[in-house]
């Protein structure tokens, strides 16, 4: 059996911990609700500043391809904007898990709180997977994906109207 398995979340009951129990839960679900908030921040900020790098890509190619015939170094601006796109992505996913990670947690304390608002939320927004809400975060992951295409595209074309100066 692995070490985490025998994790609990709430290790002491008020007879055990004593009369700030209470209290004491209240304040670190505070606390957690707010760490959850602060990696949304965190992945809206990332998203901002590679969202602003890609299209800073997209731009340069667009000033510097006004001849038929580009330069290999223009061939870079699509090299570096599909990791770029795939880092983002990775990104919005790892915050993605470890928020859903975070509000499991959430939905746990809630258990221990006399009303339980996120698990309720969730439960009514069929867990992001009924027609009431959708995810964000499916959406936002839709973007980088959507420069890894033009990316993409950029690249094959490049090389096509490059293809006579190659050979």
């Amino acid at each position: 059996m692995s070490e985490q398995s025998n994790k609990r979340l709430v290790h002491y009951t008020k007879e055990t911990y004593g009369d700030s129990f209470g209290a004491d839960l209240l304040e670190q679900y505070k606390m957690y609700v707010q760490s959850t908030e602060n990696v949304s921040a965190r992945r809206v900020a990332s998203s901002r500043y590679l969202l602003t790098l890609n299209i800073a890509l997209v731009t340069l190619y667009g000033i510097q391809s006004e001849g038929l015939v580009q330069s290999y170094w223009t061939m870079l601006v699509p090299i570096l904007g599909i990791p770029v796109s795939v880092l983002w992505y990775q990104i919005i996913k790892s915050h993605s898990d470890l928020n859903t990670v975070k509000f499991q947690i959430i939905h746990q304390l809630e258990e221990h709180l006399p009303v339980a608002l996120y698990a309720y939320e969730w439960q009514l927004a069929e867990e992001g997977r009924g027609t009431s809400y959708s995810a964000v975060t499916h959406i936002e992951k839709g973007i980088p994906i959507v420069f890894v295409a033009l990316h993409i595209l950029l690249l094959i074309s490049l090389f096509l109207v490059n293809l006579d100066f190659l050979i």
